[in-house]
């Protein structure tokens, strides 16, 4: 396939830099460079054991925070290809956007955000950006990775605006406001926080939705959560499942399920590689800037592929998210969150000992955000070992 460059794809030549200036790299672009630091981050290496639906004990060949991220990398690099945005862009957004997340998926977000509710609330998001800017420590002359303007936008808008043009939060955080870590940063940094970001940073959200969609399904099925015949009257998978077993009648189980699967990646791909092609056809951004000025979204799925997403997520938090099986484990995981939670707050000498030499119990706002990133940073398995030292008991297994 001939390659192109679309008019309104971000040019890495033209960043807006880096808050600390550094030499370019001979090798590599700005985007490139940001993608790479990503990669060789410890937040990222954390995400191997960071549940995504399955806590890491139930098996080896469901989805963690890690590969579900590879999935929507993979997904990103292929949508922003065929519109000739920056690959290099849309795979660090990509590769960044599950940093903040806490161990034991949003069952975990959840119970942390209602425990930090008095100190300012927990927020992925908020936490991507704190761990890229403050905790990750491993270049001599700053805190963070130092990445571009272009790929921190990304990761703070790609689901969109925050604030309205007057600054007043919008979306889910209009009720309790924006997460203070963002304020923090924007007010040193501006993100411009009331417009769209850049066409990469959208194909990285939408990739997401699409890499969860598939594996989803085929972690679904592989749980005993929902059957094939099930997916039959589900309009995304219904049609792929028809045609699957009208080829190859006499298919086994697993392949049948696969061959639904990538079925399913393909045909939302290609949505969205359509319609978001006849929105550029419509709206005619010329470049980077003018996307994020457009009001509205530019990357996109058709209107009848927008309705078959949501008949499929509806599916999915019946037969799946709401699985008294996995609810049940999700339960006892937000126990975990929160008896790790009161015992630090308490009692700062249980914390390890380089979190102990930096934290400040007497500013009980500040030493209560120091704790939730150490939970919030904590994998899976990390996060049981330490309850279990503390408390002499398995709360998952017992």
């Amino acid at each position: 396939m001939q390659r192109f460059t679309a008019d309104f794809a971000s040019v890495p030549e033209a960043t807006r830099g880096r808050v600390f200036a550094e030499p370019e790299a001979d090798l590599r672009t700005p985007f490139a460079r940001d993608r790479d630091r990503i990669i060789h981050c410890q937040a990222f290496r954390r995400l191997k054991h960071k549940t995504q639906v399955f806590v890491y004990h139930e098996g080896d060949h469901y989805r963690t925070r890690l590969t579900h991220t590879i999935e929507v990398a993979q997904v990103a690099r292929s949508i922003a290809r065929a519109l000739g945005l920056d690959e290099d862009l849309a795979e660090a957004l990509a590769l960044a956007h599950d940093l903040g997340h806490t161990p034991f998926g949003h069952a975990g977000e959840r119970e942390l955000d209602h425990l930090m509710r008095p100190f300012g609330g927990f927020d992925h998001n908020a936490q991507s950006l704190r761990i890229l800017t403050r905790l990750e420590r491993r270049y001599a002359a700053f805190d963070g990775l130092n990445l571009t303007w272009e790929t921190l936008e990304g990761l703070v808008k790609h689901n969109g605006p925050l604030v309205d043009r007057e600054g007043d939060p919008v979306g889910r955080y209009r009720e309790h406001g924006l997460p203070e870590a963002i304020v923090d940063y924007a007010a040193g940094h501006d993100l411009a926080l009331h417009s769209f970001a850049s066409a990469e940073a959208q194909v990285a959200a939408i990739s997401d939705d699409i890499a969860y969609n598939a594996h989803d399904i085929d972690d679904g099925l592989r749980a005993n959560l929902f059957g094939l015949i099930d997916l039959g009257d589900v309009p995304l998978a219904g049609g792929p499942l028809a045609e699957v077993l009208k080829r190859y009648p006499d298919l086994e189980h697993d392949r049948a399920v696969h061959e639904t699967v990538r079925r399913v990646l393909s045909g939302m791909v290609s949505d969205v590689v359509g319609e978001t092609r006849r929105r550029a056809e419509r709206l005619k951004p010329r470049s980077a800037e003018e996307v994020r000025q457009l009001g509205q979204w530019l990357v996109s799925f058709g209107e009848q592929m927008q309705e078959n997403n949501r008949a499929l997520q509806s599916f999915l938090n019946e037969r799946m998210y709401r699985h008294e099986k996995v609810e049940e484990i999700m339960a006892r995981a937000r126990r975990v969150v929160r008896d790790l939670f009161d015992a630090y707050m308490n009692d700062p000498k249980l914390l390890p000992a380089n979190w102990q030499e930096a934290a400040q119990p007497a500013e009980t706002q500040l030493y209560a955000r120091q704790v939730c990133d150490f939970i919030a940073g904590m994998t899976d398995r990390y996060a049981l070992e330490q309850h279990k030292r503390l408390f002499d008991l398995d709360p998952l297994f017992r």
